[in-house]
């Protein structure tokens, strides 16, 4: 499956624009959300061929969303990148446990994303 259309989704507008901007840069067509709820809601109507979510959020986490989307039968089959600033050994593999193919250590570096992109 190619990879065309990312969603973002990221409590932090900077962290967003930076991403936006790398993806953009990179010929991907980009939606941005603000929260793991709308991320939820929104994600079957916008029909990504990937997600990117950012582990620390408030409201619904990173982790918490990542599980919602592979729980549901309309998106279980996006596949889903989790990112955060503060990344441990446990969240790689809690990660997974939740349905994310990957994580990347913020601030993100565009070599690693596209990597990550080539890999799925």
């Amino acid at each position: 499956m190619a990879i065309n259309k990312v969603l973002i989704v990221d409590d932090s507008a900077t962290d967003r624009f930076h991403l936006t901007e790398l993806l953009e840069s990179s010929g991907f067509q980009v939606v941005a959300l603000e929260s793991g709820e709308a991320c939820v809601e929104k994600t079957a109507s916008i029909a990504p061929d990937l997600v990117i979510i950012d582990i620390i959020m408030t409201g619904l986490s990173g982790f918490q969303t990542a599980r919602a989307l592979s729980k549901d039968p309309a998106t279980a089959n996006v596949p889903v990148v989790l990112c955060s600033g503060k990344l441990q050994v446990t969240d790689l593999s809690w990660a997974e446990k939740m349905g994310a193919k990957a994580c990347l250590q913020k601030p993100i570096k565009k070599e690693e994303l596209k990597a990550v992109i080539e890999k799925l």
